[in-house]
């Protein structure tokens, strides 16, 4: 075959298509379990762009599972009040259901530098600048092309290339849902007005706007968030400064010296999902996956927790150790999450409105919001600490995550699963894991947040056992972990 194309000589385990947040996890989450994973990235440096602005509870619980929490901690500032849904400004309920009841206020580039890092670290090879152009799969790999020629194989791979995602296209999955209706600006810019002055002014345009804003976004520049005149007819064109600075005299009556813009991007109110999340030995996590309003900052949050839930599942597979159906359940779990999800932005993005109707349903909704058990619900949606997967009826905590318990000897819980594998966390001291040893750890211990005999927990978190009998439990590791000793 000639230089033009050249074909990769080795199988690499999972080829991983964009690295951004949920790629990168993903890349090290594999990483943790010994996989052969690259990830193939366009761009040749990272973006500048910080369309996420940060991690929601769960988020934060998850980087805490893998030991990165203090990373996080030390380039962000907690927030545990803001406008969740709809932009309603109400504070966090008491009693939410996690030791960590924050959010963290990170800009997605420092999110994507601090797990390119970690990633990098556990052995996962990012190769940038490298541009798929054709994705085809058969019954022993999947063949990627790259822009210069190149070919590789791999025996997995999972696109993670975002909304537009070519992977998606050239697999043939469904993305139905609804085209943009509106369509919001977004950039980072120098203002030379008065500070003071555009916080009055922005405070007064809100007030029937919500969809505006300018906030200091650091080194001198603000994060200016205003409505577009319309829909572009290429949407993957930036807008330019002029149009910024139009739709801001627009709308606040300034454009507030807008001037040496940092970048420049919009984005609309679409709402799609992927119809399948697998296609063989395809599968989509994040944007690729789903696409929805940013209403509720939720889009980088629910790509990660895509990853977190697929990473020990495909590595599973990579190993050969996955029980039946392991992989399918990477579908079954979180493709009616995303939906959860699209079907909350949905409602938020109404909430948005600046009409009569949606300014009513939204002073509604703000009432009803100080009812704490309202609170308490709306929060753990937004920050999906109330996700609870279908593993079968019995205990309550079966499906849900646990959250960082305290220990008795061990101080606490999640300090315990950075390595990635299933946990059995033992009260009574007579239970065994002997024959999945080398995936599930076994520790002995109480707590008194903890009041059952023992649980069985996946790599990710979940509960999927509560008991004492050790032939129930056998069963269950079976079921999640595949055959003993295998």
């Amino acid at each position: 075959m000639g230089d033009a194309r050249r074909m990769s000589v080795s199988m690499i385990d999972v080829i991983v298509v964009g690295g951004g947040p949920t790629g990168l996890m993903l890349a090290a989450e594999l990483r943790l379990h010994g996989v052969h994973v690259v990830v193939l990235e366009r761009l040749t440096e990272p973006t500048p762009q910080s369309r996420g602005q940060g991690l929601h509870a769960r988020s934060v619980e998850i980087m805490d599972q893998r030991g990165l929490l203090e990373r996080f901690l030390a380039v962000s500032e907690k927030f545990s009040v803001g406008g969740l849904f709809g932009g309603i400004m109400k504070p966090w309920p008491d009693r939410l259901d996690t030791a960590h009841a924050y959010g963290l206020a990170t800009p997605q580039p420092v999110t994507e530098r601090l797990l390119n890092e970690w990633a990098v670290e556990v052995g996962a090879e990012i190769r940038r600048g490298c541009e798929v152009v054709g994705v085809s799969q058969d019954g022993q790999g999947v063949t990627v092309e790259l822009a210069d020629g190149t070919r590789l194989r791999s025996r997995y791979l999972v696109g993670c290339d975002g909304g537009r995602s070519l992977v998606r296209k050239q697999l043939g999955i469904g993305f139905p849902g609804e085209p943009a209706t509106v369509e919001t600006l977004l950039g980072e810019m120098e203002l030379a007005e008065d500070p003071a002055r555009i916080a009055a002014v922005v405070e007064e345009v809100r007030r029937t706007q919500l969809r505006f804003g300018a906030a200091p976004g650091g080194e001198g520049a603000y994060r200016v968030l205003v409505p577009a005149d319309g829909v572009a007819e290429d949407r993957a064109a930036p807008p330019t400064l002029e149009e910024f600075k139009r739709q801001l005299r627009a709308f606040a009556g300034t454009d507030f010296g807008a001037h040496s813009p940092r970048w420049l991007s919009r984005f609309g109110d679409a709402t799609r999902q992927a119809e399948r999340y697998r296609a063989g030995r395809v599968l989509l996590a994040g944007d690729a996956a789903h696409i929805h309003p940013p209403t509720g900052g939720q889009g980088l949050n629910l790509g990660v927790q895509d990853a977190f839930n697929l990473g020990w599942k495909l590595a599973a597979e990579v190993a050969g150790w996955a029980p039946e159906g392991l992989l399918d359940s990477y579908h079954t779990e979180r493709h009616p999450v995303g939906a959860r999800v699209l079907d909350n932005t949905r409602a938020a993005i109404t909430l948005l409105g600046a009409e009569p109707g949606p300014t009513a349903l939204r002073e509604l909704f703000s009432r009803l919001m100080d009812i704490e058990e309202v609170n308490r619900y709306v929060t753990g949606m937004i920050t999906a600490v109330e996700v609870r997967y279908d593993v079968g009826e019995g205990h309550e905590l079966l499906g849900r995550r646990l959250r960082d318990v305290a220990l008795k000897e061990r101080g606490r819980l999640y300090p315990l699963m950075h390595g990635g594998r299933g946990l059995l966390l033992d009260r009574t001291g007579r239970l065994s894991v002997a024959g999945w040893a080398d995936r599930v750890d076994h520790v002995v211990d109480v707590g008194e947040e903890l009041d059952v005999p023992a649980v069985l927990l996946r790599p990710d978190g979940h509960v999927v056992w509560v008991g004492e009998d050790q032939g129930d439990l056998a069963g269950k590791l079976s079921l999640w972990f595949g055959v003993a000793g295998g």
